[in-house]
């Protein structure tokens, strides 16, 4: 439902509304960011508590592979919101090609985390190593998924190429690139 129909049916977004895409889209990524805040907030808290096994695990994972994952995943944010400036031109087939473009690098994405995670498992590094790999594979498996998804999403919006769709799969996938972006340091970087 477009922030339109909600007007015929009386529905007020309120500030929703003037956002691009589907209000609806928005309800779910406030949500999402919420979820993902608290588990951000429980590493955050874990770590003060554990700063030495937390030391000792961030500097076991592969931060320069997960530094060329950020690129690939910002990149095929670029590609996205390329894609939302085509089909507001008009350019359904410019806006399908970069939505393309988006999905095969969100692909290219779970690739290179999958490849991640198996370098880790070679190593004997799993779930239940540590209190700080627990969190780890909750947080990047968490937000693995929601790439995956999405994908999905993209693929529905490109289909179609409407202006209206692809803003709103385009919020999702921009929503996961942001909590990437806040992931990244937390995970790799901050000791």
């Amino acid at each position: 439902m477009s922030a339109t129909d909600c007007e015929q049916h009386g529905t007020d977004w309120g500030i929703l509304e003037d956002l691009p895409g589907d209000p609806m889209i928005w309800v779910l990524i406030f949500s999402e960011l919420a979820v993902f805040g608290l588990f951000l907030g429980a590493f955050v808290v874990t770590r003060a508590i554990h700063p030495a096994m937390f030391a000792s695990g961030q500097a076991s994972l592969d931060s320069g592979l997960a530094g060329l994952n950020t690129i690939v995943l910002v990149t095929s944010g670029w590609a996205a919101a390329r894609g939302t400036a085509a089909v507001r031109t008009a350019s359904k087939r410019a806006s399908r090609r970069w939505l393309l473009s988006a999905m095969a690098l969100g692909g290219l994405f779970i690739a290179l985390k999958l490849v991640e995670y198996a370098a880790e498992i070679d190593r004997g590094i799993g779930l239940e190593t540590s209190t700080f790999f627990t969190l780890y594979f909750l947080l990047t498996g968490f937000h693995l998924l929601h790439v995956g998804l999405g994908i999905v999403i993209l693929v529905v919006v490109c289909r179609r190429a409407e202006p209206a769709g692809v803003e709103t799969g385009t919020a999702f996938w921009h929503m996961v690139d942001l909590v990437w972006i806040v992931m990244f340091p937390i995970l790799y970087l901050v000791r």
